[in-house]
């Protein structure tokens, strides 16, 4: 059976990543886009997530859930508690971009050994996930031992630009950078596409959003 997944993004970096994923993972579903290019312009300008920036999420909750979709995912790993605050607001499932892969990295961890490298080119995201990794593990009761990582280099800039032999060059040495890691957390949707590259120069199990939240949908839609 065919589901409606609404996708909501924050850049259109996200669009074919995700949609991608989709094509390669479950075919069958039928995803559509929905664009807010200017979200993390005006996260930035604010310094921070707003009450008029959770009042935005609830409305893009909204639309989407009233298009016929079965699920929603939202693609901008940055506003993890406004999407929190927006999922409240609909009947149908509402996953973050990051919360599937966040409990997937945290089996592996405690598997492997417990190191995680979050690897991030957009700075507000890595506030947002460190809190939503140290949220799942208390939840779980575990130690964690993160290691947060921003990009050098403009690395989103690049992949804006087209360039994305440069995009994908600098996650790979920032990974190579990072250290010895037992997981390898690529943070953003726009960065899935660097994870074979990335595989190739670590020994850690390296996770990207887009294969993670898929499998979370199937499963919660029973497909």
């Amino acid at each position: 059976m065919s589901r409606k997944i609404g996708l909501i993004h924050a850049t259109p970096l996200s669009i074919e990543p995700i949609n991608s994923a989709f094509r390669a993972l479950w075919p069958e579903a039928h995803p559509t886009n929905l664009l807010d290019d200017s979200l993390s312009r005006d996260v930035a300008a604010a310094g921070g997530l707003t009450p008029a920036m959770h009042r935005r999420f609830c409305d893009l909750a909204g639309y989407v859930a009233a298009t016929g979709a079965d699920a929603i995912l939202y693609t901008c790993s940055a506003f993890g508690p406004c999407i929190e605050t927006a999922r409240r607001t609909v009947a149908i499932p509402t996953l973050k971009p990051n919360e599937a892969m966040i409990d997937e990295a945290l089996d592996h961890a405690r598997d492997r050994g417990g190191r995680i490298a979050l690897v991030a080119t957009f700075q507000p995201t890595i506030a947002s996930m460190q809190a939503e990794f140290e949220e799942a593990a208390r939840a779980r009761g575990a130690a964690l031992a993160l290691a947060t990582h921003v990009v050098p280099g403009n690395a989103m800039a690049a992949l804006e630009l087209g360039d994305t032999e440069r995009h994908d060059r600098l996650i790979v040495e920032a990974v190579k950078a990072a250290g010895r890691a037992d997981v390898v957390v690529l943070a953003q949707f726009s960065m899935a596409r660097a994870a074979p590259r990335v595989a190739e120069v670590t020994r850690a199990k390296v996770l990207t959003t887009p294969a993670s939240a898929i499998a979370r949908l199937r499963h919660l839609l029973g497909a």
